[in-house]
């Protein structure tokens, strides 16, 4: 099945720092080789939940240890005291923020990228062989229309429809476009187990991440009745619920630290959807056996 992407519209978010790449071979500088590469992230912010997941997905344990970072940054300008070393050993009079996810080469101690789509990439094309193919071959147009789809159509629609400040007629408008895709999902996961294949792929862990943001993130700035029409999309929350239940998934579900972050960082009203609950992330997490799963308690 295929998913329509949304018009291209330009991100609000600053570039990453380091857009570095694992090649396939010594001629790339940075080549696949097993314990030569750290990941530095929290599963409390949506890109660390991404990269856990899939890292999880391709058993990559040995292979790329993982170094874990606070939920909440521990540096008054948003960033990490932990990854600081690492940006100005990599950057000569590095002035910004230690942000993760970081992807760190252990034998130059020097980052090679801060951007977590590429970090998701290489960790499946470089440490891919005889692992699930999160990316398979002729998919990749439809894995960039699904990350389109979710980055503009739920958690861009989604923040504006919460936006303090904001008109009236904005904030509907965006909810609309956030209940439109999630239309467009719903007919896509109508009898399917995933969204564009018969196997998990990256576009799953891009929706799945994407899902568990707008439940236990900005649906706490949305009035009840918005949440309702959100939560009314079977489909969607039912594919959400199955693979929160895998431990490639659920197991990374920091609830707790996810809503620290958000206490921490979020400077808008609470509304009245923080009492409508979509899904109990914990009893599914857990395989519906009501008893907590292990999540990351950073």
């Amino acid at each position: 099945m295929s998913v329509t992407p949304l018009a291209a519209h330009p991100s609000q978010q600053s570039a990453p720092a380091f857009r570095g790449r694992i090649g396939r071979d010594a001629r790339s500088g940075h080549y696949a080789v097993p314990r030569r590469y750290r990941l530095h992230l929290s599963p409390a912010t949506a890109p660390g939940l991404r990269i856990a997941v899939t890292h999880s997905l391709l058993g990559l344990d040995a292979a790329c240890p993982v170094t874990p970072l606070p939920a909440v940054p521990d540096c008054p300008d948003g960033g990490h005291y932990a990854l600081r070393p690492l940006y100005d050993a990599s950057a000569h009079r590095y002035t910004g923020a230690a942000l993760g996810p970081v992807l760190s080469d252990d034998w130059s101690g020097r980052i090679v990228s801060t951007h977590a789509p590429d970090i998701t990439r290489d960790l499946a094309r470089g440490f891919g062989g005889g692992r699930p193919a999160l990316y398979p071959c002729g998919s990749e147009s439809e894995i960039e229309a699904v990350e389109r789809l979710c980055g503009e159509g739920i958690e861009q629609a989604a923040q504006r429809a919460g936006a303090p400040g904001t008109e009236p007629a904005e904030r509907a408008a965006a909810l609309d476009t956030l209940v439109t895709t999630l239309d467009t999902l719903e007919r896509s996961l109508t009898g399917y187990a995933y969204l564009i294949s018969d196997q998990i792929t990256a576009a799953d862990v891009e929706l799945w991440v994407a899902l568990v943001e707008l439940d236990t993130v900005h649906r706490h700035h949305l009035d009840a009745a918005a949440v309702h029409r959100i939560a009314d999309h079977p489909a969607v929350w039912a594919y959400a619920r199955r693979l929160a239940a895998r431990p490639a998934f659920g197991a990374h579900l920091d609830l707790d630290g996810i809503a620290r972050r958000h206490q921490a960082q979020c400077r808008g009203l609470e509304a009245a959807g923080s009492a409508v609950q979509i899904l109990d992330w914990v009893t599914h997490a857990a395989g519906g056996e009501g008893t907590p799963p292990q999540v990351n308690r950073l």
